[in-house]
């Protein structure tokens, strides 16, 4: 014969109801705010060449956006130490019967 399973009451729930309580707050935080309205871009400006200009922080631009050029730079140092990492990483030690050492 089976037996049904029993909860376990204890000091481990606390982390969910921890969880849950924060759960509820954030939808809350997410059902009560309120949004302005929508606004359109301009009907001859260029999204994709405006997006370029804003990355690099040009002053060219028709809609006005803030410079993203801080956080390209630490991207790409982000993937500069990365790619170096991978290349450290999978380069291959020479064998010992490659170097002729002995124990």
């Amino acid at each position: 014969m089976t037996t049904r399973p029993q909860l376990l009451v204890g000091r481990h729930l606390l982390g969910g109801l921890a969880a849950v309580g924060l759960f509820v707050m954030v939808m809350l935080a997410i059902v009560t705010s309120e949004f302005d309205t929508p606004v359109g871009f301009p009907a001859d400006a260029s999204v994709t060449a405006n997006l370029g200009y804003a990355l690099f922080g040009l002053p060219i631009q028709t809609i006005p956006a803030e410079s993203f050029l801080v956080a390209l730079i630490v991207i790409a140092v982000a993937l500069d130490v990365a790619i170096d990492g991978a290349v450290y990483l999978a380069r291959r030690e020479p064998a010992e019967e490659e170097t002729g050492g002995e124990h």
